[in-house]
């Protein structure tokens, strides 16, 4: 093969390459995806959205750490958690915080102290003037009023939020643990 012929070649291939890179980063950019160095999403070390530069995870409000470690204990018979004041709970099928929380799930329950001990992320059960019973939700907005701090609750499998605001007195319980 002659060079003229083979630097032709190489040359073609290269173009090739330098135009498919250009149509990807045009393409990223027209979708909206960030590199996770700017903006309010990141790409989450060892999730598979790391490997496609086209997908990106923005993080959401999760609940606090409310066991240390130093507070479990496991061994080969039992497990033993060092809650205080800790309760027992178990829940209705209503699907509305599935797939975290389903029939058959249990919980260990804390009541909170005061309006700081409930943030945005955590999952509470409370009551509510538009239902019967206890409700069982994520707090996904807290914020203040003429009447002081109120929460806005929302079921992670629903597509709106609760209707009103929830003020600290009907807020029973903190989830702390779930046990499937």
């Amino acid at each position: 093969m002659r060079i003229g012929t083979l630097f032709g070649i190489m040359l073609i291939f290269a173009l090739g390459i330098a135009a498919g890179l250009f149509i990807a980063s045009r393409t990223a950019q027209s979708s909206g995806w960030q590199d996770g160095t700017s903006g309010d999403s990141t790409l989450i070390p060892g999730d598979l959205s790391a490997y496609n530069p086209f997908v990106s995870v923005t993080a959401k409000e999760s609940p606090r750490d409310r066991v240390p470690e130093s507070a479990i204990a496991v061994y080969k018979d039992r497990v033993v958690l060092d809650l205080q004041d800790a309760q027992w709970a178990t829940f209705t099928d209503t699907h509305s915080m599935e797939p975290v929380i389903f029939a058959g799930a249990n919980a260990l329950e804390v009541t909170p102290k005061s309006v700081d001990d409930i943030k945005v992320g955590d999952i509470v059960s409370y009551r509510s003037e538009y239902a019967n019973g206890s409700i069982i939700h994520r707090v996904v907005y807290k914020g203040q009023d003429e009447n002081g701090t109120y929460f806005v609750m929302k079921g992670d499998n629903l597509p709106t939020s609760d209707p009103g605001r929830v003020r600290f007195s009907q807020i029973q319980r903190v989830v702390v643990g779930l046990i499937y």
